[in-house]
């Protein structure tokens, strides 16, 4: 008989948490986990997994032991919980010595129910053994795809994990993960489990994003076109290299946005600082590399943007994810181009690793490409990936706005015939001038203004030839020629196509893209209320909220979410009853904060005629 959510825990979810009910897939999780199971959970992001482990602990009491592998996440959490009456704590190197003390105090005399913790920390010598020794119930490991060498996120004291456990004697573990494949999942059970745990595997879709991509054609403007049809919302803006990030701040500032770069390299007073801004304030876009994102759990980011392609589906999935963890819709643009798809090859090969990680890493690049020049619904073609099959989304860039395929096998003969007769060492610029009939002084040099493919591209403009390019490379007709120098080489494939073995059919939409007056618009769904009267009211809650979580220096969510005031906007409680009706409103939060918020919604609530 699968186990049920005990009453007291759902009483604990209301009166805790402010919420009637759970999210899907929530509550069979909770259940197992309330019953001492062991737990591999792999929930989407958004979906509330942080819940699996928070909920059992203001329940059950005693001490839940949590590792997660960023500080800034582990902060955010322990400042939420407290806000809501849970007692929890960190310990890691940023702590002060009073938070320290007031940690250890609390576990000394068994107060304390969640204690979060980074894998180095735990395996410090003696702590796992002294944790033991406290009232220790349960112990979580968030992102745990980062224990397996096959994840696109893999840390080597992730594999030390199990042995803490041991030396906690600890008797329930439970693993949770938003990107864990078949492979992962499999390497998560042996590695961190000494029996088998009980596996829930939830939907991967996140059906309030909209997929968009976009190939790279005017890549600032297409940002900026993107951003600014997001004005005053929070969002993410992720590069490929630190330098790309500044200046794409730099650039969108001087478009009257509040754009803040964001990379490792940056100082780290600047990198908190900046990130403590985006926490807080709304309107703010971080441009950031990679390095950002694990530990921001801002429920209300509205887009996330990529201006370079992700290297991985999983790393893709994992971005985007950070949009919309409110349920709210949101956006993401990807964009991408042939010397994305050509530098990530080159990336992997360059890496000193051995053949059967290498063979992993392009068979992900070659997904992420596929997912890039995919001829149906995207969201059908990313959830492919996690082996979960879906029919057409209807909010993708490719259901709205239509893909069709041509054969493209006369187009595909002249660019091999071009990347063969020039001797398959060229890239595509100069490719596209022998197709186009351009006689540059390098084409005059290498005598290929002489060769019978000279000119038979003239029908198509450059734009287009490069389109055809891109896309024969993502289907593995062309590959790189060379590491270091680059240029195009026909495959088995590709010599297939050239000698009329094989047709191959080519999307034809991204043909229009090449034509310089084409412009796609991108369907942008707004989160405010339609109601004027709705909107003024929920800018004064968003003000309200902003002064409190300044003056108690947390972020602005773990006061309250966008979605309760969006609620108390539409809903206008007048009374701390009514008030309890909201959404996200528990017990310690109302006292705390209900008179500010009705005070607000009673001086901006809209007069009676």
């Amino acid at each position: 008989m699968e186990p049920r959510v005990p009453p007291q825990a759902r009483s604990t979810l209301k009166s805790v948490f402010g919420y009637d009910d759970f999210r899907p897939g929530q509550e069979e999780v909770i259940a197992a986990v309330l019953a001492g199971e062991n737990v591999l959970a792999v929930m989407p992001t958004g979906s509330g997994k942080s819940m699996c482990y928070q909920l059992p602990a203001a329940t059950d009491g005693g001490l839940t032991v949590i590792v997660s592998p960023l500080i800034a996440l582990m902060r955010d959490q322990v400042r939420q919980m407290t806000t809501l009456g849970v007692a929890a704590a960190t310990l890691n190197s940023l702590n002060s010595e009073a938070e320290n003390r007031a940690a250890w105090m609390q576990l000394a005399t068994g107060e304390l129910r969640l204690l979060f913790i980074s894998p180095e920390r735990l395996l410090a010598e003696g702590l796992a053994e002294r944790l033991g020794r406290a009232n220790l119930k349960r112990f979580a490991i968030d992102e745990a795809h980062c224990v397996s060498q096959w994840g696109h996120d893999f840390r080597p004291e992730y594999r030390e994990l199990r042995r803490a456990a041991e030396m906690m004697g600890v008797s329930q573990t439970i693993a949770l993960t938003a990107t864990a494949d078949r492979v992962t999942r499999g390497d998560i059970a042996e590695r961190l489990f000494t029996t088998s745990p009980r596996v829930f595997v939830h939907s991967f879709d996140r059906p309030n994003l909209f997929l968009n991509f976009d190939v790279k054609h005017r890549p600032r403007r297409q940002l900026q076109e993107f951003l600014d049809r997001h004005r005053d919302e929070s969002g993410i803006v992720y590069c490929g290299t630190r330098d790309k990030t500044e200046a794409l701040a730099d650039y969108f500032s001087g478009q009257d946005h509040v754009a803040l770069p964001y990379h490792a390299g940056l100082d780290q007073e600047v990198r908190h600082r900046n990130a403590d801004r985006f926490l807080q304030e709304d309107g703010i876009i971080v441009v950031a590399t990679i390095a950002f994102g694990m530990g921001i759990n801002k429920p209300d980011i509205r887009f996330v943007a990529h201006a370079d392609m992700p290297d991985s589906v999983e790393a893709y999935y994992q971005e985007i994810g950070r949009a919309g963890r409110d349920g709210l819709p949101a956006d993401t643009l990807t964009l991408y181009g042939l010397d994305d798809m050509a530098f990530r090859r080159r990336q992997i090969d360059a890496k000193d690793i051995g053949d059967a990680r290498r063979r992993l890493e392009h068979r992900r690049l070659d997904a992420m490409i596929s997912l890039c020049e995919a001829p149906a619904c995207r969201r059908q073609t990313l959830l492919a990936h996690f082996d979960e099959a879906s029919d057409p989304c209807g909010h993708c860039d490719l259901c709205t706005g239509g893909v069709s395929l041509y054969d493209a096998t006369i187009d595909a003969q002249k660019v091999l015939s071009a990347v063969a007769r020039t001797g398959q060492r060229f890239g595509a610029g100069y490719l596209i001038n022998v197709l186009c009939g351009e006689a540059t002084d390098a084409v005059r040099r290498h005598q290929h203004d002489a060769i019978k493919t000279f000119g038979v591209g003239r029908d198509r403009n450059r734009r287009a030839w490069g389109a055809i390019i891109r896309q024969l490379f993502a289907a593995q007709v062309l590959a790189i020629a060379s590491d270091e120098h680059g240029g195009f080489r026909l495959t088995e494939k590709g010599d297939a196509i050239m000698r009329g073995r094989e047709p191959i059919r080519l999307r034809a939409d991204v043909l229009a893209v090449a034509d310089p007056s084409f412009r796609r618009l991108v369907p942008v769904r707004s989160v405010a209320p339609a109601d004027a009267g709705a909107a003024t009211v929920l800018a004064k809650l968003k003000r309200t909220r902003l002064e409190l979580a300044r003056a108690e220096s947390v972020p602005a969510f773990v006061i309250f979410a966008d979605r309760t005031l969006i609620e108390m906007a539409e809903k206008l409680p007048a009374n701390a009853e009514e008030m309890r009706r909201i959404s996200g409103v528990g017990e310690v939060k109302l006292r705390r904060y209900g008179k500010a918020f009705l005070a607000a919604i009673q001086a901006a609530r809209p007069k009676p005629a």
